[in-house]
């Protein structure tokens, strides 16, 4: 029996274009800003030689027969391995499943560099980053949280498509800087993601604000310009702008997550906590969380 295990950093966007008109899935995608946590997903593959190919998925210590991505990247990555094996897939989630945190695309990302290792596939990193890019698209979950998965850092994606075509400005030193979220529920990314209205509301700011970015990106910038994203787009909940409202009221900014029903900033260290404690009172119930930003993309652990 062979095991690895990889990491893939949850990642909140506050802003993006869709650009999924490629008939290529590694040119399908989306041009967008938003920022990688401390937080995330961890995979563990364990293969073993079997006389007929067989794979498990647990989540979060739970099997599961719906872990529609994973299953596109096992499927994906079957014909590369070297004969037929049982494959044992744990994952662990840090975060909250289907609220804009990445996590499909982490999951897809972490197993196939997960898997990659574990059976010697030889596959590169980028390539294995490809295989879950595309199944993430093939499977309407997401369009560029893979990219921004395997980067990690604050930035923003000015070029759609996968690891190794997508290109992206990075923000250079995010020392001192952190994040603080509160999740209220999850949105369907991929109901949101097939409703014509809201992808040309998406559409009609995205691209600008990302073209504004890619010239000149700050925290400042990236809050204001994606609070103005999501007040465009129109899916902010009422328990959501009373919590946004009343960090208005103390001179912090926040945001919604795409696409979740969840508030978070990418705020100064120093503010962090003042935030969690306005998010909490104005939402009773509910807990902010405060972390920080991943520099490192993923990786095997």
């Amino acid at each position: 029996m062979k095991e690895a295990t990889a990491f893939a950093p949850g990642h909140l966007t506050g802003l993006f274009q869709i650009r999924d008109e490629s008939p290529d899935p590694l040119q399908k995608g989306a041009r967008g800003s938003g920022v990688s946590l401390d937080l995330g997903v961890y995979t563990r593959v364990n293969v073993e030689s079997s006389d007929v190919h067989s794979h498990v998925i647990s989540i979060n210590g739970r099997r599961t027969d719906a872990a529609f991505v994973s299953e596109s990247v096992l499927g994906k990555l079957r014909p590369l391995l070297p004969g037929p094996l049982r494959v044992a897939v744990e994952v662990t989630l840090e975060t909250p499943l289907g609220a804009g945190f990445g996590s499909s695309g982490g999951g897809a990302l972490s197993l196939a560099l997960a898997l990659n290792e574990a059976a010697g596939v030889g596959l590169s990193r980028v390539e294995a980053a490809q295989v879950a890019h595309v199944a993430e698209i093939e499977c309407g979950t997401g369009l560029g949280s893979v990219f921004a998965a395997l980067n990690g850092g604050f930035g923003v994606l000015v070029k759609p498509g996968a690891p190794g075509i997508g290109e992206a400005v990075r923000y250079p030193d995010t020392n001192g800087l952190g994040v603080v979220y509160l999740y209220f529920a999850p949105i369907s990314t991929k109901e949101a993601l097939s409703n014509p209205d809201l992808r040309r509301r998406i559409n009609e700011l995205g691209g600008r604000f990302v073209d504004e970015l890619g010239r000149e990106l700050t925290p400042v910038r990236f809050m204001e310009f994606s609070r103005r994203f999501s007040k465009h787009i129109s899916l902010i909940t009422p328990r959501m702008r009373r919590a946004m409202d009343a960090a208005d009221g103390a001179g912090l900014a926040s945001t919604m997550a795409m696409f979740g029903e969840v508030i978070f900033s990418l705020v100064d260290t120093d503010d962090a906590s003042e935030l969690a404690s306005v998010l909490e009172e104005a939402a009773p119930g509910y807990e902010a969380v405060v972390t920080g930003v991943d520099e490192g993309g993923a990786r095997l652990v």
